[in-house]
């Protein structure tokens, strides 16, 4: 090999910029460039070390690293090889990345946790809840804000393929990486599952399930965490207000009075949980007609029952903070696997769902409200 040291160390800098896709990281940071050699004519050859053999990015990262040396000024063609890091060196990454902790900690329930936590709730089923969280989570993603996303319907998970990922999570020592699509890092059990098979479990299970999802894997520094819940009042929401005392309950809601009803209840829970209503979302609010009327196929006004109902109970505001219409189009992007606010952001829809996006993204990271463990009692 020629020594060229400064063309190596232009090469490397350019390496710099090269952000892996799942730890969002530069490759260089975290010890994934091997060794950077110049040949005769200037040719570069590059060795990257893969997390694990079965890394389902490893084909997208040579890429990335082939274009970004190719473009420092004097390279000849460039060429990739990759390896896969040792035991030892995998332990090193997850320490650097997570510190050296024997027992995995939930980052979000710790005092100095900047992130604000979202859980989404309704009192039952198929009132649109999944379709609105991967919304908010395309949505605030595209404002470049850091989110992750929780598929807490262990039994009715769907978040993967609203989100259009079949990709399975990452294992680096024992550190899980979550998949990243649309920019929002997620996770799900069915990722751990086979095709369609069903999840057959009791109550401790998942809570177990739920403890891993927030303290295994490795989120990074996060702006905001949204979990979809399952509908109900039942062992996952107490689990929620257990593992993340703070996080924040968003209720979502259908027009018809009879759904409001048992929508209140899902966010009533916040009475005994002690957490916050932070506001609610009336799903299926209309459909809007060729000649511009809308028809209210599901009635109208529950929303606004449920925000009155929960701001009596409560003792507190909480806003109605958007009605999001009927849009056929939100169904298709659901199945497709492009949100709506991202396949169609200047629709009805699309556009109500990116303005509740707004008002929860304004609500900036800080320690307004937490406890911060301070004895203001006066001491003789």
């Amino acid at each position: 090999m020629t020594d060229s040291p400064e063309l190596v160390a232009a090469v490397r800098s350019a390496l710099a910029k090269v952000i892996d896709p799942e730890l969002r990281r530069p490759i260089t940071e975290i010890g994934m460039v091997k060794s950077i050699d110049v040949g005769a004519d200037a040719a570069v050859h590059i060795e990257i070390y893969l997390t694990t053999a079965a890394c389902p990015k490893k084909s997208e990262i040579s890429d990335m690293v082939t274009r970004a040396a190719a473009d420092v000024p004097g390279t000849g063609p460039v060429t990739v090889s990759l390896d896969v890091m040792n035991d030892e060196q995998r332990a090193e990454l997850r320490k650097q990345l997570r510190g050296d902790s024997a027992e995995p900690v939930i980052p979000f329930a710790q005092p100095n946790s900047l992130t604000r936590v979202y859980a989404v709730a309704s009192g039952k089923g198929g009132v649109g809840k999944s379709s609105v969280t991967v919304n908010l989570a395309a949505a605030m993603a595209a404002r470049g804000m850091s989110v992750g996303l929780v598929d807490a319907d262990i039994y009715g998970h769907s978040v993967p393929r609203m989100m259009g990922t079949d990709d399975r999570p990452v294992q680096v020592d024992s550190m899980i990486v979550p998949p990243v699509a649309h920019n929002v890092k997620l996770i799900s059990i069915a990722q751990f599952t086979q095709g369609n098979t069903p999840v057959v479990w009791r109550g401790p299970m998942l809570h177990r399930a739920l403890q891993q999802f927030l303290a295994d894997v490795y989120w990074g520094d996060l702006d905001v965490l949204l979990l979809d819940l399952p509908p109900g009042t039942g062992d996952v929401a107490i689990s929620v207000a257990q593992l993340i005392p703070t996080a924040e309950i968003l209720v979502v809601t259908t027009p018809q009075l009879a759904a409001a009803e048992v929508a209140e209840r899902a966010g009533a829970i916040a009475l005994q949980t002690r957490q916050r209503v932070v506001g609610v979302v009336e799903n299926m609010s209309g459909l809007v007609l060729p000649d511009g009327s809308t028809m209210a196929v599901f009635g109208e006004g529950g929303g606004q029952q449920v925000a009155e109902s929960l701001s009596r109970s409560v003792g507190a505001d909480v806003p109605l903070l958007g009605q999001v219409p009927l849009d056929p189009a939100l169904v298709t992007a659901g199945d497709t696997g492009i949100p709506l606010v991202l396949s169609a952001p200047d629709s009805a829809a699309g556009k109500q769902l990116q303005s509740i996006a707004d008002a929860l993204s304004a609500r900036k990271r800080g320690l307004a409200g937490m406890s911060l463990g301070l004895d203001t009692a006066r001491r003789g």
